[in-house]
């Protein structure tokens, strides 16, 4: 009888549920900014004041989600994104409402702030409940490969159903639906308190309940005791942790750029609605490869792994440029689209490597923020030259971040083998 490890993995109890609640909790990432351009896009005209609105979101949103996680390490998960919840749920809906009075731009800005900056990274705290319920290290990189999947379904279903109903039903309906979406997938996720991660206390209050958090390298994993030095610096000051960051930042650019890019080439065509039909072939090659790269141990070093994604997506994005039909689009990203799960899943590895054993839902939401930054540029950067040269000029800014991603992959080579 084959052996599923996916199967084995969910097995554990309770680990269904919170992944399932996770993944939902998810669904405004995927929705909100592409939800955003199209609403703004349709109330003003204009592409880049659609890029800029979404990008101040986004821009909040990285820099709130390490300040939530460094809360949720310290205090709990419950404690602190319920209250949360309620803001982000509350500025989706007033952001809403004030594109639809046709608000100025500052103010919509400064909603876009309250949306974002509360929103956190469901995606960070998901992955560490999974360090705290998993102790073999070979399930902990199934479950990781698993969530990147999860990721990825959560980006094809998002923005389909962000385009379907920004385009046939009503201009807001995408943050609406994803507000809604985030209510009941984060309330679900947060009453699960059995897989609820301790609080990591200071050395001198730590319990025995603590019983360490294990930990990825090139050669497998250890399972570290979750002893805290009581040093509160931020674990983005870690060696390695700043060049790993600038990596993700540039992946970042490419999505945000791609995600605008990809609206305004569906809209030259003649079939906006198709917009979020393209993405979802982007998703779809990542679920697929984040399944096969889960399901598979791997014996070559991780960080080179990393690096080969990295060029391997540069690549496919550069691809992009060539499309000029909606057949050649989608195929050239659903290609391109089987590099980004296995670079994102040995990524977050990574953090595990770098960062204190007691900080690693603020690390791995350094990932998510760097990405998150990056998209916020990326759609700033891609509205912007959108307006003056069409949906090419914004693929072209994705090309230029996946060299970059690249450069800065190579220049964090020896530090991450060190590490």
């Amino acid at each position: 009888m084959i052996r599923n490890p996916y199967a084995e993995v969910l097995r554990v109890p309770g680990a269904a549920a919170f992944s399932a609640a996770g993944g939902l909790a998810r669904l405004p990432n995927a929705m909100v900014a592409i939800g955003t351009v199209l609403m703004m896009q349709e109330f003003t005209g204009s592409y880049a004041v659609a890029g800029r609105v979404s990008a101040v979101l986004v821009v909040a949103q990285a820099i709130g989600a390490p300040q939530a996680a460094r809360l949720v390490d310290r205090i709990g998960q419950a404690r602190v994104l319920f209250p949360l919840l309620a803001i982000t749920t509350a500025g989706l809906l007033g952001l809403v409402g004030a594109a639809a009075a046709h608000a100025p731009e500052p103010v919509l800005w400064v909603i876009a702030v309250v949306a974002g900056a509360s929103q956190g990274s469901y995606g960070s705290y998901v992955r560490a409940r999974w360090t705290h319920v998993l102790r073999d290290p070979r399930h902990l990189h199934t479950a990781f490969s698993f969530e990147a999947a999860v990721d990825e379904l959560v980006f094809i279903v998002g923005p389909i159903i962000a385009t379907a109903l920004a385009t046939s039903v009503i201009a807001s309906g995408a943050l609406i639906v994803a507000a809604i979406g985030g209510v009941v997938g984060g309330v679900a996720f947060l009453v699960q308190r059995r897989t609820e991660p301790p609080v990591r206390r200071d050395a001198a209050g730590a319990g025995a309940d603590d019983v360490g958090v294990v930990r990825m390298t090139d050669d497998g994993a250890v399972l570290e005791p979750a002893v805290t030095t009581g040093r509160r610096r931020s674990v983005l000051l870690e060696p390695g942790m700043p060049v790993l960051a600038l990596v993700f930042l540039a992946m970042g650019i490419i999505f945000g750029a791609v995600d605008v890019s990809t609206v305004a080439f569906a809209t030259e065509q003649g079939a906006r609605q198709l917009a979020g039909v393209l993405l979802a072939a982007f998703a779809g090659g990542s679920l697929i490869s984040g399944l096969v790269y889960g399901a598979a141990h791997w014996r070559s070093r991780l960080s080179s792994r990393f690096l080969v994604g990295t060029v391997v997506l540069a690549a496919g994005v550069s691809l992009f440029l060539t499309a000029h039909s909606k057949p050649a689009l989608a195929v050239a990203m659903f290609g391109t689209g089987f590099a980004l799960a296995p670079t994102l899943v040995n990524g977050n590895a990574m953090v595990q490597v770098l960062v204190p054993a007691d900080r690693l839902t603020e690390g791995l939401a350094w990932v998510s923020t760097a990405i998150g930054a990056g998209a916020a540029a990326g759609s700033w950067l891609g509205g912007t030259r959108i307006d003056s040269g069409g949906s090419e000029a914004g693929f072209l800014v994705a090309m230029v971040a996946g060299w970059v991603c690249v450069v800065f992959a190579l220049v964090a080579l020896p530090t991450l083998r060190r590490r």
